[in-house]
């Protein structure tokens, strides 16, 4: 405690004296790419001697590196849970189906589960928390698909989408954008299947002060985007 409340202190000196320091976010990749560059931006050139360091890693990577402390903070997954860390909820991102512009299913305005029993889905490994949330609200549902490729990041099974093999849902956050000139996403039928991200912070871990002042710049950043 004492060790803590010291560092605290010296964290606070260095900030106030010569604007130092160092904040690590443990952060999931694709909302490393949606949250993190318009506020790392605003924040540099207000606090330009403090570094930042994103470790982009899997769920439940991320909530381990922010229970022992390597980071300050992460933005995860709400399945991501444990009883050592705090979640803020940012927002809800719901998966959608992958696929390419030509893929015959792109051109119906309205997807069934059905349409998807005899495409081959490309899916991330068992480990993802992405792949349990997805698998859970299936099987609830009695819906069985036919997982033919799997890969380990949601960016490999894009890859592969845009080569032609097959199909893959994924949470919306992981699309490029409406004027991809290959890709395209459509929406799923019920049951929904969301996935919620947010700030995970340690309930054991004090938090320094750079790193309390970026999440206040995240949160004010997040706030003026929703509205």
């Amino acid at each position: 405690m004492l060790e803590e409340y010291e560092s605290s202190i010296l964290g606070i000196r260095e900030l106030v004296t010569h604007q130092k320091g160092t904040v690590t976010i443990a952060c999931l990749p694709t909302a490393a790419f949606y949250f993190l560059p318009s506020v790392i931006r605003v924040f540099s050139e207000a606090w330009p001697g403090i570094r930042i360091r994103i470790l982009d890693v899997s769920a439940n990577e991320g909530l381990e590196k922010v229970i022992n402390g390597e980071a300050d903070f992460g933005i995860n997954m709400i399945s991501a849970q444990s009883s050592e860390v705090r979640f803020t909820p940012l927002l809800r991102d719901p998966f959608v189906l992958a696929l390419r512009s030509d893929h015959p299913l792109a051109s119906k305005k309205q997807i069934e589960w059905s349409d998807l029993e005899d495409v081959r889905l490309i899916t991330v490994s068992r480990d993802s928390g992405n792949r349990t949330l997805l698998d859970n609200a299936l099987s609830a549902e009695g819906i069985h698909l036919n997982s033919f490729y799997e890969v380990q990041h949601l960016s490999t099974s894009l890859g592969l989408v845009e080569s032609g093999l097959g199909v893959a849902i994924l949470p919306r956050m992981t699309m490029p954008g409406p004027d991809h000139d290959t890709l395209c996403s459509r929406d799923l039928p019920e049951p929904r299947i969301q996935r919620s991200i947010g700030l995970v912070r340690s309930n054991t871990h004090s938090l320094s002060s750079t790193a309390q002042l970026f999440i206040d710049l995240l949160l004010e950043h997040w706030v003026k985007e929703s509205t």
